[in-house]
């Protein structure tokens, strides 16, 4: 009788979060038939940036391995499809493949990236994988800058629209319920799929075993070794799948953008990410998506209400730019929270949670 109060407690709290759940959804897929480009855009850089965000969690949040190279693993998959599904007519490399396989092709590339560099990854950590990482910052900008007939050089190149199987996600215009849907509009409901993919997945790994292998990886190295969990592996292993994430978000970026420029995919993009897991909270799954909603959507918001904020102007004018802006405001959030909340954001919506647990546990064993 008493283990069944705590199990029924638990279930009546379950109960509003699937209900706020399902409102949230809702509220996700109705979207697009009443906001305008502008909010469309900013929404999918967002969901973008929290694909991108969950791939290095789970590398340095679960399994504690420091990586300044995030950004060239977004890089290979936003060239990588445009080279797979370019077909040369604007002068540049392309194989003009489907627009599905090109970037089933992207996203494996860029895993394959992570698996050339994954015996490194195994053998290092902290601060010396993250200077090994940072290497690859500087061979990618390189080559995107030179290697003009393949990524275009300094001005980039278009990206050819998605086509899955006959349904292209481009500005032709489709007409949902009289509301027109364009390229922002379509592309919504394929991020949105997408984000809950790598969250659903990523939630699996860290539920099951190798989460928990991961995690005795970070907390204490040796000891996980002498446990039998295979250290280097393991590392690898985690490195390839952090680059597949990656190779994802920067293949949604660059259908969201329709041009991939090399200076994007730079050792900032790097810190922006490393920003976001210790903003939303290391380690967990809603925060490396609260953390890469904050950080994408902030400059974004500055630069569009500019005008009414002091001390921020438009670049040029005399004040403060908004890209400048919002680095310094999340570089003083990513301060604060390491002084006063080490969970990051996420913290905030548990601890209420936690409070309203725990009387119902203890209730339980009184009776």
């Amino acid at each position: 009788m008493s283990d069944a109060l705590p199990r029924r407690g638990a279930a009546v709290l379950a109960r509003p979060r699937a209900y706020g759940w399902a409102v949230v959804g809702l509220v996700l897929v109705a979207f697009p038939f009443y906001l305008d480009r502008f909010w469309l855009q900013a929404g999918l850089f967002a969901m973008a940036a929290a694909i991108g965000a969950l791939g290095i969690n789970l590398l340095t949040g679960s399994t504690g391995q420091l990586s300044m190279g995030h950004a060239f693993f977004l890089a290979v998959g936003a060239y990588g499809y445009c080279a797979f599904a370019g077909d040369g007519a604007d002068g540049l490399a392309g194989l003009g493949l489907p627009g599905w396989l090109a970037a089933v092709l992207a996203v494996a590339l860029a895993g394959a990236a992570g698996g050339v560099f994954s015996p490194i990854a195994g053998r290092l950590r902290g601060a010396y994988l993250g200077i090994a990482t940072l290497a690859l910052i500087f061979i990618g900008q390189h080559v995107l800058f030179n290697a003009h007939d393949l990524t275009g050089g300094f001005n980039g190149r278009a990206v050819p629209p998605l086509d899955l199987f006959g349904f292209a996600f481009d500005d032709s215009e489709l007409l949902v319920a009289q509301v027109p849907f364009g390229s922002a509009e379509k592309l919504w409901y394929l991020g949105l799929l997408l984000l809950l993919a790598g969250v659903l997945f990523a939630r699996g790994v860290l539920r099951g075993r190798p989460g928990r292998a991961m995690n005795a990886i970070r907390d204490h190295r040796i000891a996980a070794g002498v446990m039998g969990v295979p250290v280097a592996r393991y590392r690898a292993a985690v490195f390839v799948l952090s680059s597949v994430y990656a190779g994802l978000a920067g293949m949604l970026l660059a259908l969201v953008f329709q041009r991939t420029v090399p200076e994007y995919f730079g050792m900032l993009l790097s810190l922006e990410y490393l920003a976001m897991i210790v903003i939303g909270g290391l380690g967990s799954v809603a925060g490396a998506v609260v953390g890469g909603v904050f950080v994408s959507l902030l400059p974004q918001l500055l630069n569009r209400y500019s005008d009414a904020l002091p001390l921020v102007s438009a670049p040029g004018t005399g004040g403060i730019a908004p890209g400048e802006a919002a680095r310094y405001l999340y570089g003083a959030a990513v301060v604060a929270v390491v002084l006063f909340l080490p969970g990051g954001l996420v913290r905030l919506a548990a601890r209420p949670r936690g409070r309203t647990a725990r009387p119902s546990h203890s209730s339980g064993e009184e009776r």
